[in-house]
């Protein structure tokens, strides 16, 4: 329990990315034109998969699910970061602060169970060809989409119902540039052991468990891959799962790297630059990888664009 004196906290105040004022306006152009790429491509993937009636599989009905979180991810930072470097208002009410907390930590649980399911769903496609209509129906596509909303709903839930029932100190400033559940923890004057406990816990679960999966589920995919005589074959495998692999780097390499590269000289700094990889540059960059790795989406864009300009004359 800390000493400190307690005071009621109505706001927050957010300091925001680590940079010198003059630098503020370049940044803000990197960053809009960033989010408008994410937002854009994100939806024209999934447009792409509406469209098509060859893309109505299971591993294109992930994908635009994921498209669809990841647009919402960004959503819940990044407007309000270029709104703060745009007018120098970096307050946030205390209401407005819990509630993009719990939707950041919910699109942020969300990313990680859908692609431990399209690991999944590329283990069954190259494990077990013959049985992948009869295991990867509809009825367990959606099932798996429910059970992963239920997983992250519960996750976020939890830390946020945590939060609202700790004590705030009159320092009520936020090292950095959205209300992150780690830097509210360390305003707080009341114990908060309980919290770290649940996300200590949660994480495993939401975070290291889909890891996992993702490993094995890919080492059996390796092991069949090595099993096939053929190059076109180990060629098309290689294919099937390579944006995947991309993406799982991506996502993972971002929240790991916080704990397996060594300290920067200012962890505050290094915190948000990890933070800024798996909000803003992660994904921006998964419509990219799917696009220029896949055939049926390139193909699909290609028909796309043939038909608006048919269109347009």
């Amino acid at each position: 329990m800390r000493t400190e004196n307690q005071s009621s906290v109505s706001e927050f105040q957010l300091l925001g990315l680590p940079i010198q004022p003059e630098q503020q306006g370049g940044f803000f152009c990197l960053f809009l034109g960033m989010y408008l790429t994410t937002v854009l491509g994100n939806l024209l993937v999934i447009l792409l998969i509406m469209v098509d009636s060859r893309l109505h599989t299971p591993m294109y009905f992930f994908l635009s699910h994921l498209a669809l979180t990841d647009v919402s991810f960004s959503s819940v930072t990044l407007p309000t970061m270029l709104m703060d470097m745009q007018t120098n208002h970096r307050s946030t009410p205390y209401v407005g602060c819990i509630a993009q907390m719990y939707f950041f930590l919910f699109f942020a649980d969300l990313d990680s169970f859908l692609i431990a399911s399209m690991a999944y769903d590329r283990y069954i496609a190259i494990c077990h060809p013959l049985h992948y209509s009869t295991i990867m129906s509809g009825g367990l596509c959606t099932l798996l989409i429910a059970v992963s909303w239920f997983l992250s709903c519960a996750s976020s839930l939890s830390h946020t119902l945590l939060l609202t029932q700790l004590s705030f100190c009159a320092d009520n400033i936020i090292p950095h540039f959205f209300c992150d559940l780690a830097a509210l923890l360390k305003l707080s004057c009341s114990d908060i052991f309980l919290n770290e406990l649940v996300m200590f816990t949660v994480g495993v679960v939401v975070i290291t468990l889909p890891f996992i999966c993702i490993l094995v589920s890919y080492g059996y995919i390796g092991a069949t891959i090595l099993r096939v005589p053929s190059t076109k074959g180990f060629s098309k495998a290689l294919s099937t799962c390579g944006s995947h692999l991309s993406v799982v780097s991506l996502y993972y390499g971002a929240i790991f790297g916080q704990y397996l590269f060594p300290k920067l000289s200012n962890s505050i700094d290094k915190d948000v630059i990890v933070a800024l990889m798996y909000t803003v540059v992660t994904p921006m960059l998964n419509p990219f990888i799917y696009s220029l790795r896949n055939r049926d989406i390139k193909e699909t864009l290609r028909k796309l664009f043939k038909r608006t300009i048919f269109f347009s004359q």
